[in-house]
């Protein structure tokens, strides 16, 4: 996940205005924008190996699978490694979507152990930690929840944002109107202060039982922590984007806006799972008004299937992984698109979240299905 601190420059306000452009260019159109000539990032990855497995084997959530977030530890402290890298899991044992509790630090040479356990609530009896998570400079790490008791769909509830510190204890739980449903984040952390990005996918979604519903949002979080020490509260939330499409699906228990990753132009990319588009949010910091109609679509190419992990690649192109076919895709800022490139052969259902490796030396992605000794694992393509 992107964790840095970004800087504005003129060069980013030209790629912003080109994001504005596509808005008003005629469907398809995204793809003939000019870009400067460059190296795709995903281009220069050959080799694809299993770095570990995503599945805690002793403990009380022994067992846990479906491994959704990627995250790489930005500063050791506490229990946190720099370099290592935290997944979280979706499932639980008995494979119920929406029910998995566990967090996993996975050293680059394979170490596995459990980081957390995240304890369900007492009204909801089932977590499901889903792709929304993040690790900061200060060893706090902060993960998204969808619940969904015994995996039914019917049965999902709004979630939370889980605050640990550096030792896997809970510190905060964070709950509000506009969390509901927290599916993918990112973060840009400034010491102090850290700002969230967040996609919701339960906005009337299981009311609606399949059909979609245009109402999936991305809200905007703002962290404080304190000099002393002291648990982070949050000073500020608002709901930056909607209009996202969004369902309950027998097999993947909800589709709606995933992942997501915020420019060195300040754009934050959206991945619509929904829309097999590419969507995007100017200002994303500093807006103060609600982005409608889903945004605005950087691209509609259809080598996007079903794209679900989102990272932005040390080029600034947008990476995605397609839920429907295993391949990931590098789309230029101006929409047009770099490289696809197979991560899982006939790898439906198999790819979720994502993160650059350290050193911008490859490619994190967790298989959640595979077969092998890389079936719901933590993999690395460089």
């Amino acid at each position: 996940m992107r964790t840095s601190v970004i800087k504005a420059t003129a060069a980013s306000s030209m790629v912003a205005a080109a994001v504005l452009a596509l808005a008003a260019a005629p469907a398809g159109a995204a793809r003939v924008g000019h870009a400067p000539s460059h190296r795709s990032f995903i281009g220069r990855l050959h080799t694809i190996s299993t770095v570990a497995s995503a599945v805690p084997a002793s403990g009380p959530a022994a067992g846990d699978q479906n491994p959704y977030g990627v995250a790489v530890i930005p500063r050791s402290t506490g229990d946190l490694v720099r370099g290592d890298v935290l997944v979280s899991n979706f499932n639980n044992a008995a494979n119920q979507q929406g029910t998995g509790s566990s967090i996993v630090e996975i050293s680059p040479s394979g170490q596995q152990h459990v980081f957390a356990i995240v304890p369900a609530p007492t009204a909801t009896p089932a977590v499901g930690l889903t792709t929304a998570l993040v690790a900061l400079r200060n060893g706090d790490v902060i993960v998204g929840s969808l619940p969904a008791p015994g995996g039914a769909a019917a049965a999902m509830t709004a979630g939370a944002l889980t605050i640990l510190n550096a030792d896997g204890e809970v510190i905060r739980t964070v709950t509000a109107a506009d969390i509901n449903g927290p599916w993918d984040m990112t973060a840009v952390d400034g010491g102090r202060l850290a700002t969230l990005f967040v996609t919701n996918v339960l906005n009337g979604t299981v009311a609606a039982a399949g059909a979609v519903v245009n109402d999936g949002t991305v809200a905007r979080i703002t962290l404080a922590f304190g000099r002393d020490g002291t648990d982070p509260e949050v000073i500020a939330n608002r709901v930056i984007a909607t209009g996202f499409g969004e369902h309950t699906d027998p097999n993947a228990l909800v589709v709606g806006p995933t992942g997501v990753g915020l420019g060195d132009d300040d754009v934050l990319y959206v991945a619509d799972a929904n829309g097999n588009r590419i969507a995007a949010i100017p200002n994303a910091r500093f807006r103060r008004s609600v982005l409608g109609g889903g945004g605005i679509t950087v691209s509609t190419d259809p080598a996007l299937n079903d794209p679900l992990g989102l990272v932005i690649a040390p080029n600034g192109d947008i990476v995605t992984a397609n839920g429907a076919d295993g391949n990931v895709v590098e789309t230029t800022p101006f929409g047009r698109t770099v490289a696809v490139d197979t991560l899982v052969p006939n790898g439906g259902g198999d790819l979720f979240g994502l993160a650059v490796a350290p050193g911008r030396s490859g490619l994190y992605f967790v298989d959640d299905a595979g077969s092998g000794p890389s079936q719901n694992s933590l993999d690395l393509a460089r």
